[in-house]
């Protein structure tokens, strides 16, 4: 894992891209992701990467808590543990931060996610709308 460089941003908007493309027709729109500024998130050090560019996490401390504010995986590398693998560095990052939580929101129609947000040990906080797009708000404690 790596911070994103300003010359990843053009890999990094096509992963992105991939990764969300199939979440378009079941949600009814854009997910969010899709419409992030990527050269301002990289530019702030947002924006950790794979090595191989296979799967990215933006990641933004904020109100004393890690936002967990995009988890993308290239479709083609899914199954492989690159999703978990995003969460656990998120966990790490808290840690070295001093943060004692990390909080997420996803769309509530991306069931898979959800699934996987809760098996690594997050619950549902609440529900509301973002942009026109209905999420669940999520919450994972980290142990001291």
């Amino acid at each position: 894992m790596r911070l994103a460089r300003p010359e990843d941003r053009p890999d990094v908007e096509r992963l992105v891209h991939a990764a969300y493309t199939p979440w378009v027709e079941v949600i009814g729109m854009r997910p969010l992701p899709m419409e992030a500024d990527y050269a301002a998130l990289i530019a702030a050090g947002h924006v950790h990467v794979t090595d191989e560019l296979d799967g990215l996490i933006v990641l933004v401390p904020e109100d004393g808590v890690l936002l967990v504010e995009n988890v993308a995986v290239r479709p083609d590398r899914h199954g492989r543990g690159i999703g978990r693998g995003l969460m656990a560095h998120a966990e790490r990052e808290a840690r070295r931060l001093g943060l004692p939580d990390l909080r997420l929101y996803t769309n509530v129609k991306m069931t898979s996610n959800i699934a996987l947000y809760e098996s690594l040990g997050y619950v549902e906080t609440g529900r509301t709308g973002i942009e026109g797009r209905s999420a669940v708000l999520m919450r994972k404690r980290l142990s001291p």
